[in-house]
């Protein structure tokens, strides 16, 4: 308590030396946002953005949507996958129940649902619910396998951020892609803070 209040003093002592600095200034104008702030999603501009990406894309109905996974599975060899507590489970996958680190490195990768995409930039966005899973999951191993429900694509980044607000308190990860940074002479290398490989089932 008393640690606070020292704290708390020192903090105001810092303030109003600052307001002495600076002086009195009037309050500042309001920005002006002239920039889209919303629109109708593009589809298909949020599939060619994701291919740019060099992520593969699914498309199916929901009542294809287990027939769309197994395809993604197959074309990339995966025989099990991880998946969060909150997707039902099955042969094919291993429940995420407290795994080591190591134990989630040693998987074929992970199966996730998503908070929201953003179509104007090809970026799906999770807050680690349970249909998304810890962050680990998502950045431990090679081959991320992302479910993105149709109702859950915006167009523009604002809708995107306003779409966060309940989730505020939740660490979040954007993807754009599979993982990739490039060093001083623009040698790129795929893999080095995510998955190297991202496939995306989008849900109409």
């Amino acid at each position: 308590m008393v640690g606070e209040t020292i704290v708390s003093a020192a903090k105001k002592e810092i303030l109003a030396g600052i307001r002495k600095s600076i002086g009195e200034r009037e309050e500042a104008a309001p920005v002006e946002r002239s920039y889209i702030q919303s629109g109708p999603v593009d589809f298909d501009g949020f599939v060619e953005r994701l291919n740019d990406y060099n992520a593969v894309v699914y498309r199916c109905g929901a009542e294809g949507l287990s027939g769309a996974i197994f395809q993604a599975m197959d074309v990339r060899g995966k025989q099990r996958l991880l998946i969060p507590p909150g997707l039902p489970g099955g042969d094919r996958f291993v429940i995420d129940s407290g795994l080591t680190y190591e134990e989630i490195d040693k998987s074929e990768g992970v199966l996730t649902g998503c908070t929201v995409a953003i179509s104007k930039t090809g970026t799906i966005v999770l807050c680690h619910t349970e249909i998304e899973g810890r962050r680990a999951l998502t950045l431990i191993p090679d081959y991320h396998l992302c479910i993105v429900r149709a109702d859950q694509v915006v167009q523009t980044v604002p809708e995107g951020i306003r779409r966060l607000r309940e989730f505020r308190t939740r660490p979040i990860t954007t993807i754009s892609g599979p993982s990739a940074t490039a060093d001083i002479e623009m040698t790129r290398v795929k893999g080095v803070h995510g998955p190297r490989t991202l496939d995306v089932i989008l849900v109409s």
